[in-house]
């Protein structure tokens, strides 16, 4: 395995297979570009003429579009600014925090990251999207899912206040699971 060198950048994206970790070479004498994702090789061009530019591959099982924009930023300085699904990593990472809910727990010693998308409803954990079963209670929904031999519901239910909106709840064997900060 050949070393690095030209390692300019390194970013960590939470999708809801999981975190991505996308590392960028740039050589700015050849002009290699080198683009990992997860540590495999998605991109590699070995001679370009032109040093500035962008590099767009996807992402994650859900194959979500990342773009890596190379811009000059004075005589030889390079600025790398990564773009998912043609936002910047920060308003992605705000708006995705809109519009899913994300908790990490253990259970018997396994770590376990369950990911809610609230639009679709689908559960996904640990990069595998679940088999769940909804159902109407009194008071909103229950989303119903199995993590092994654990029984988990995700409860929706209405904050009753508009700007709230609507609260979930994941509950693994009868405890709740504070959601986690991504």
């Amino acid at each position: 395995l050949e070393k690095m060198t030209d390692l300019v950048a390194v970013w960590e994206v939470a999708l809801s297979d999981g975190v991505h970790k996308i590392e960028f070479e740039h050589g700015t004498t050849s002009g290699k570009r080198v683009v990992y994702v997860d540590g495999k090789e998605e991109i590699r061009k070995e001679w370009m003429f032109k040093l500035v530019g962008k590099e767009t591959f996807t992402v994650g099982a859900s194959k979500t579009k990342a773009t890596i924009n190379i811009d000059a930023v004075g005589g030889f300085a390079y600025e790398y600014t990564l773009e998912i699904n043609g936002k910047s990593l920060k308003k992605y990472m705000e708006n995705r925090s809109k519009t899913t809910n994300t908790w990490v727990l253990s259970l018997r010693g396994t770590d376990y990251r369950v990911v809610l998308e609230k639009d679709t409803m689908d559960v996904w954990c640990n990069g595998q999207k679940m088999e769940t079963a909804g159902e109407f209670v009194d008071d909103g929904t229950e989303t119903h899912f199995s993590v092994g031999d654990h029984s988990c519901c995700i409860k929706a239910v209405s904050s009753g206040k508009r700007k709230e909106g609507i609260i979930h709840t994941l509950i693994v064997d009868d405890r709740e699971i504070p959601e986690a900060v991504e």
